[in-house]
């Protein structure tokens, strides 16, 4: 379980508490070129003049909730993107630095006509509905033996999600009790439940939203003990699945699912009733979802958490994205896909993550390109298409790395990140290396990748930043620098392979530049699918 905490965000999932707060190329005709011709003068790229994006990075001067007209994309985490009329409208866990949300409402959220510029709107919900209470301690009465109610529950409020169902929207969001079952420490027992409830509304402008009661919430798996002594064992926890962070689906037959869970025994597919958006009931365990994916085939407690799914028409996938690991540095982003809702999810490799296989490929890792801090804490994402263009988008938070110079508690730094995916030719996304930032779109050759580069090649580090190394991409189609080899580029699928790595290119904007600029980058995987991240700097 997630709760923020001061300014940083503290993680409790039963009792742990974890601290937190394009390369490119352009192939010439294979045609062989007369010896007396005259060498090629290849013109410089001209950008257009754009004026990108200036807000800065590092927002602790305008992070107080009176400077909050000022936010933009700061204090953004776990989000959830959906698009109404003209607007985007993102909506968030609570989390703020310096806790500058508190006493404000639950649930917040901001909107977007261009994905750039973002309206901070305020809270969705001002106070837990009663339901949450009056659930949790009807359950208590139930236990044997019978537990005293809480009379007044520590709640936290997390990653909802927002989706247009018919004529509506639903959020479907997380309520967690961050109470211990019995007595007053973590020490001794295992934290109070989870729970996922749903709100309605006809019209996300109007900020008018419906309460519907619960739709599913953490249950015991048998008859576990809630209170232990000495070393917990994490295999025996008292609940078998995690209600949290949920995401919601409705299949092209009109099937609808609520895909949930987290650190405890893996993600579920919850069936609901199309009608009321709820399960039809919670009677026994098995009432409470089918799961799709664990990460691991042995081990109930594992760092998982954050699933967003999409269905890809395109390509005839189910893609189910997940977070790995702790969630103030290490996060990262893995994907598996499926044809069938329920999985099994499969990985680049082939490997069953339903099953308990790792997942692969990764799409986000904490990275740095030059003259930047870099980005830790990239995930629990939200996936998101805009209805008109048919362009799928990447949205999650990034956070300042700990221990930068001038910033206390830099790691509690969360700005929201969106970025464009490219699908991969086998039906892979990838993800833009640079956040979005609305660029024209320009007209890329073989000479637009003549030039000095950056790239990153993200190998799976715990906790590790993922540094750039300078490479320089030459018109006869070498590649050189702290990486050797060729290059190509096929200009009509937008196309650079750079030593046998196909890569998605972009025209984009430079956030890491003394200055600001447009710039072109590219974004591919490894076979093994490892992200391979590349950006134009000269």
């Amino acid at each position: 379980m997630k709760k923020s905490n001061s300014m940083l965000k503290i993680a409790t999932r039963f009792g742990l508490i974890l601290a937190v707060l394009t390369v490119v190329s352009c192939s010439k005709d294979d045609a062989a070129t007369d010896e007396t011709d005259p060498p090629v003068v290849v013109p410089p790229v001209v950008s257009p003049s754009f004026p990108g994006p200036t807000y800065a990075d590092n927002y602790s001067s305008i992070a107080s909730w009176n400077t909050r007209s000022q936010w933009n994309l700061a204090n953004v985490h776990d989000p959830s993107v959906v698009k109404s009329g003209e607007y985007y409208y993102m909506y968030q866990t609570d989390a703020s630095y310096g806790n500058a949300h508190d006493g404000h409402g639950h649930f917040f959220y901001r909107r977007s006509k261009d994905l750039v510029n973002w309206e901070f709107m305020g809270s969705s919900m001002t106070a837990a509905p009663a339901w949450v209470k009056d659930s949790l301690n009807n359950k208590r009465a139930r236990m044997n033996p019978a537990l005293p109610p809480i009379t007044n529950p520590n709640y936290g409020y997390w990653a909802p999600c927002v989706r247009k169902v018919g004529n509506k929207f639903r959020m479907y969001y997380s309520i967690v009790v961050d109470n211990p079952i019995t007595g007053t420490s973590f020490d001794t027992s295992w934290s109070e439940r989870a729970f996922i409830g749903l709100a309605e509304t006809d019209d996300l402008a109007s900020n008018v939203w419906v309460d519907k009661g619960m739709v599913v919430c953490s249950e015991p798996d048998g008859l576990k003990p809630y209170s232990f002594t000495g070393t917990r064992n994490w295999e025996d926890a008292y609940f078998k699945y995690n209600a949290i962070d949920p995401s919601f689906i409705e299949t092209p037959e009109g099937d609808q699912y609520l895909i949930y869970g987290s650190w405890h025994s893996g993600i579920v597919a919850l069936k609901l009733n199309p009608t009321t958006g709820k399960p039809d009931q919670l009677k026994t365990l098995s009432d409470y979802g089918t799961r799709i994916a664990s990460r691991s085939a042995t081990s109930r407690w594992q760092a998982s958490e954050g699933p967003e799914i999409i269905y890809n028409p395109d390509t005839q996938y189910y893609y189910l994205f997940m977070a790995y690991d702790e969630l103030s540095v290490a996060y990262n982003t893995r994907v598996a896909r499926s044809r069938t809702i329920t999985g099994p999810y499969l990985g680049i490799n082939g490997a069953n993550v339903t099953n308990g296989a790792d997942c692969w490929p990764m799409l986000t890792h904490p990275y740095g390109f030059n003259n930047h801090t870099g980005w830790v804490g990239i995930s629990h994402c939200a996936v998101f298409q805009n209805p008109d263009t048919k362009q799928w988008y990447y949205s999650s938070q990034g956070r300042l790395p700990e221990g930068v110079p001038g910033i206390n508690v830099s790691n509690a730094i969360m700005m929201g990140h969106v970025r464009a995916i490219k699908w991969t030719e086998d039906g892979w996304p990838v993800i833009d290396p640079e956040r979005y930032a609305a660029v024209p779109e320009t007209t890329i050759t073989d000479a637009s990748f003549i030039g000095t580069w950056e790239q990153i090649t993200m190998n799976y580090q715990y906790k590790t930043i993922q540094k750039s190394v300078t490479i320089y991409l030459t018109a006869d189609k070498k590649v050189s620098g702290a990486i050797t080899g060729t290059w190509s580029y096929d200009s009509t699928n937008k196309t650079l392979t750079v030593n046998g790595i196909k890569c998605k290119v972009s025209d984009a904007w430079d956030w890491e530049s003394s200055t600001r600029k447009v710039t072109i980058t590219y974004s591919g995987l490894t076979a093994d699918g490892r992200p391979v991240w590349g950006k134009k700097i000269n």
